[in-house]
This record gives structure tokens, C-alpha cells and sequence, in this order.
């Protein structure tokens, strides 16, 4: 959805938006980009919850470990505000399969297991460069095979299992969505928070909001060059959800996946491939439900203790959750 062309696109902030990303500006801090991704992980981790709610306090919050194809031990984190027999949002953070992790997203799984009256298992995926493309896709189909196969010991219902995720684990969510329909696992949504989809980062968006809008393009090329092992992954699936190939070389088929909740930031470089991603899916019959929150960036779901449009979000993604799961 191409913007009316301006001098600026800084004139499309709102006015508590803009008052963060000066005092973000103001802080001085060193460019993540300029930093080794271990830095980067311990400056993204110290901020994570400077704007965020108060955690939102829960009856279950219970820590689970599973394994993966290779063997690994991986946290998953389980949330759940009852001690009854709910459905059960699988959730993969955000932070370019580089930086990130269950902790810096505990505030925003807590708040919407709350509003949306479910459970929420948080995944520690394995990050880059330690572990390259594709270990996080990867890491996130075995997290739901492990969920599907256990959730009824876990107390929660394997009837009603949704995948979600922000930036980096809207990807992942959009991509085991594709391999859950290949799979014959049939969910119930995937909640996908501004998701990278495209292979290539050279929509009209990327463009326009190259610089001073939180996510930048410095910032995307610094994730994916630690993520990515060589040019050709970008044309996979399984990093591109929208153009990526199969393993035949064909554009990936999108149809029979779940139905889609996609939340945007207007002031985001991949705003324009979530909403292509939406367009994409609808061609194919998938059900959507697109919503741009205006005047907002990359990020602004973590920052709900200043910009309304955070607390806005969150409850249209419970309430997508709630109808999908028979609770609205």
C-alpha cells in the first residue's frame, strides 16, 4: 500500500511516537549494528521493558524444556491465567533471529495470555551467528510438534493450538503455519506482529523508513547477515514466506493455512510486505484480518506504558484469538 510521497515521512508520526524517538535519540546510545550480537542481546535486553505495561500477574507461569531434531534443550515458557483446560497461543519472539528472548518478551505473552483468556507458550529459539538459518525455523516447527503432541499433559487443549509472533517470529509463525498445513496439523490462527515476509528488503517502505524510525536499515542488514549462511536463502520459504521457493524452485503455495491476524506499524520498513503477505493470502483464500496502527514503528507492541496504539493492538489480537479459539 504505497504512502503519498512527502519530504519526510517523519510528518506521519503521532505525537507520542515521535516524543519516544527523540528521547531514544536523546539517549545516545551506540548503534546496535555497531555492536558484536552479544552486546546487542545485553543492550536490547536492558531496554526491553523501559515502556512497557506492568507484568501482568498470572496463575500459571511455568517453565518447560523440549528437544529438538538435533538434540538441544530449548526453554518454553508457558503462561496461562486459569488452571482450566484453555487453548494455547504458540508464541516466537521478535529481534531479527539475532537479539531476544522469552524474558524480553514476558511482558507482552503475560498480556495478551490475560486478555485473551489463554495460554501462551513463549519459545527461546536458538539465535544467530551461533545458529545460522535455518535452526530458527527449525527450532520453531519442532517447538509446535512438541506442543501438539504435549498439550493435553500439559493441561491445555491440543484442539486449539494458534502460532504467533513479532518482526523476525512473525516470520517463523507465518512459516510453520505453511508447515503445519503440509503437515496436516490443522491451527486455529497465526497472529503475526508486523512480520518480515520478503526475501529481498526493497518494498517502498524499506525505502521511506530506512532511518530514524527504530528499525533501521542498518539494523536489518547487521540481523540478516549474521542469520543468513548465503545469498540463496533468502528465495526460501522458510525466510520468505511471501516469495520464497520450494523445494521444487516454485513460488511457495500459501492456501489452506491457518487464518491470518496481521498487525502493522505505519512507520515501519515492512509495512509494506505485511501487507503484501495479507494480499497474498487473501488471493489464496485464507481468511484475514489486517489492521495498520497509524503513526506508530517497528516495535510499538513492547511499548504500552506510552502509546496507546500498543494497548490498542494487543486487544484486537486477543480478541482475534478469543473469536478463533470460541471465547468472543
Amino acid at each position: 500500500m504505497p504512502h503519498r510521497h512527502h519530504s519526510s515521512p517523519a510528518h506521519l508520526l503521532a505525537p507520542v511516537m515521535r516524543g519516544v524517538l527523540e528521547r531514544i535519540a536523546r539517549a545516545g546510545h551506540v548503534p546496535m549494528h555497531a555492536l558484536s550480537p552479544q552486546q546487542a542481546r545485553a543492550a536490547y535486553a536492558a531496554g526491553a521493558d523501559v515502556l512497557e505495561l506492568p507484568a501482568q500477574t498470572l496463575t500459571r507461569v511455568e517453565d518447560h524444556f523440549f528437544a529438538t531434531r538435533d538434540g538441544a534443550q530449548l526453554l518454553a515458557r508457558l503462561y496461562a491465567p486459569s488452571a482450566e483446560r484453555l487453548p494455547v497461543l504458540l508464541y516466537f519472539h521478535g529481534g531479527g533471529f539475532t537479539i531476544g528472548s522469552v524474558q524480553t518478551h514476558d511482558t507482552l505473552c503475560r498480556r495478551l495470555s490475560h486478555l485473551a483468556h489463554c495460554a501462551v507458550v513463549s519459545v527461546d529459539y536458538r539465535l544467530a551467528p551461533e545458529h545460522r538459518f535455518p535452526t530458527a525455523f527449525e527450532d520453531a516447527w519442532d517447538a509446535l510438534a512438541w506442543l501438539a503432541a504435549s498439550a493435553a499433559s500439559l493441561g491445555l487443549d491440543s484442539s486449539r493450538i494458534a502460532v504467533g509472533g513479532d518482526s523476525a517470529g512473525g516470520t517463523l509463525a507465518a512459516a510453520c503455519a505453511i508447515a503445519a498445513r503440509d503437515a496436516g496439523l490443522a491451527l486455529a490462527l497465526q497472529l503475526l506482529f508486523y512480520p518480515g515476509t520478503c526475501g529481498h528488503q526493497n518494498t517502498d517502505s524499506h525505502r521511506r523508513f530506512a532511518q530514524g524510525f527504530v528499525l533501521e536499515e542498518a539494523h536489518i542488514r547487521y540481523f540478516f547477515n549474521h542469520y543468513l549462511r548465503a545469498p540463496a536463502d533468502r528465495d526460501d520459504w522458510r525466510f520468505a514466506p511471501l516469495d520464497g521457493l520450494d523445494a521444487h524452485g516454485e513460488l511457495v503455495d500459501v492456501g489452506g493455512v491457518a487464518p491470518a491476524w496481521v498487525g502493522l506499524a505505519e512507520c515501519d520498513p515492512l509495512v509494506d510486505e505485511g501487507v503484501l503477505y495479507a494480499d497474498r493470502l487473501r488471493l489464496a483464500g485464507v481468511p484475514v484480518d489486517l489492521e495498520i496502527y497509524r503513526g506508530v514503528v517497528h516495535e510499538f507492541i513492547k511499548m504500552g506504558r506510552v502509546v496507546p496504539q500498543a494497548l490498542q493492538a494487543h486487544a484486537d489480537a486477543a480478541r482475534a484469538l478469543r473469536k478463533v479459539f470460541d471465547h468472543g
